[in-house]
């Protein structure tokens, strides 16, 4: 492990600091992030590392995304400006988001490493990119791309 605080250390941190501060919505966000991680650390019998905790927060967005799309076909807007802010404080954890033009650049390194002339090696693509890509990039863009370029 790395010298640096880990993202489970800085969470903590910011729970503290939350708590003092008495920000009762950054609070209850980052009490659901360091539950979803013991949870899987729980069920699982492991210590997860950053890797892992990216993809559980990868995930959170996710639903995250979901349910605002709902919130928001159910006129319930408020509800979905909650998600929405939930989504922010997740994202404070994860690192910056590709570009367009670095997920283009990764996705024809990875074709040419493994390899890849159809679309029937997206597999093999998408297990290149997945670990490089994790909570940068939305995977389903992602694979769009790939899609894109062995389909040529």
């Amino acid at each position: 492990m790395s010298t640096g605080a880990t993202i489970k250390d800085s969470l903590q941190e910011d729970i503290k600091t939350a708590m003092r501060a008495q920000d009762k919505v950054r609070l209850g966000t980052l009490r659901l992030i360091a539950s979803a991680i013991k949870q899987k650390e729980v069920d699982e019998r492991i210590v997860l590392g950053d890797a892992e905790v990216l993809a559980i927060l990868d995930k959170m967005v996710k639903q995250r995304r979901e349910s605002i799309t709902q919130f928001e076909a159910g006129g319930r807007p408020e509800l979905a400006a909650k998600e929405q802010a939930e989504i922010v404080v997740i994202q404070g954890y994860m690192p910056q988001p590709l570009t367009e033009a670095e997920i283009e650049q990764m996705v024809a390194a990875a074709v040419a490493q493994t390899g890849a002339t159809s679309v029937k090696d997206m597999g093999k693509v998408m297990g290149v990119l997945k670990p490089q890509m994790q909570g940068r990039a939305d995977m389903a863009v992602v694979g769009n791309k790939i899609k894109a370029k062995l389909s040529v």
